[in-house]
């Protein structure tokens, strides 16, 4: 078993280096694939009510805390959908995701996109400032926002978000993003660390991986680690779960992490945020 080291966040709370997404696990396969994280060491899961796998998260947590985890060990981070934008929307949203997990509290809640074309960002996130006050959610964050939704946001409201979740992998580096990240305090959290899975046929990569003995998706993860990045692959395969929570024990030397860094060209495997609404 693999555990990743702890990171804090903003506001003390500690959160896993690298956690394991749920986005497009199948909802009657989730709990199983959780348990099965959870049994390879993985302590931070991630989720969102657009997955449609909440139920199956809640019960894989649940379940292991009553074999004897510490629920403080697990960290579930969920989000609110485009459609429930608003304060009241946002807090029954909220509801409605805790329904389905069935926990008593939830580690960290974030807006999954801006919408800009909406205008909506900032009673959502003013919703979320609620529930963070009430103590219903450890940590607050936002999902996809660009620096001028960031920049907004900061202007309006009070609690700077714990983090912002956005697609981040060696063909989108997301460097000035990462730097207003870093002057505002903000963790970057990488969805898509792995191009959707593309990045596992790059020749360049497949080099480097052999040249380490270590697998394209170990060294790309790895690289997010080295890179200060909060990171969330999703894998439906045990040992493939297994080996991407395995990059704690090898590190990249300075040449490796500039040929990742010279790969950058700003190609997105999702869609530009200010296009979702």
């Amino acid at each position: 078993m693999h555990l990743a080291p702890k990171v804090p966040l903003n506001n003390g709370v500690l959160i896993d280096a690298l956690g394991y997404g749920v986005y497009k696990v199948p909802a009657a396969d989730c709990a199983a694939l959780v348990s099965t994280a959870l049994d390879a060491g993985y302590r931070t899961v991630d989720t969102a009510a657009l997955y449609g796998n909440e139920e199956g998260v809640g019960q894989a947590v649940n379940a292991a805390v009553a074999a004897g985890m510490p629920r403080e060990e697990l960290f579930v981070t969920s989000k609110v959908w485009n459609d429930r934008h608003g304060y009241d929307s946002t807090l029954a949203a909220f509801d409605e995701t805790m329904d389905r997990l069935k926990l008593d509290y939830l580690d960290m809640f974030l807006i999954h996109w801006p919408c800009p074309d909406q205008d909506l960002f900032i009673p959502t996130y003013k919703a979320l400032e609620s529930l963070y006050h009430e103590g219903r959610v450890r940590a607050i964050g936002v999902s996809n926002f660009e620096p001028e939704h960031l920049r907004r946001l900061l202007d309006a409201t009070e609690v700077v978000p714990a983090v912002n979740q956005v697609e981040l992998h060696p063909w989108l580096q997301q460097r000035e993003l990462r730097a207003l990240h870093a002057e505002l305090g903000i963790a970057t959290q990488a969805w898509s660390p792995l191009a959707r899975g593309q990045l596992l046929d790059d020749p360049a990569l497949a080099a480097l991986a052999a040249a380490r003995g270590r697998s394209v998706a170990q060294v790309v993860l790895r690289w997010h680690v080295q890179s200060g990045h909060l990171v969330i692959p999703k894998a439906s395969n045990p040992g493939r779960i297994a080996a991407n929570l395995d990059v704690f024990g090898f590190s990249l030397s300075d040449t490796d992490m500039a040929a990742v860094a010279a790969m950058d060209s700003g190609r997105r495997s999702g869609s530009n945020p200010n296009n979702v609404n």
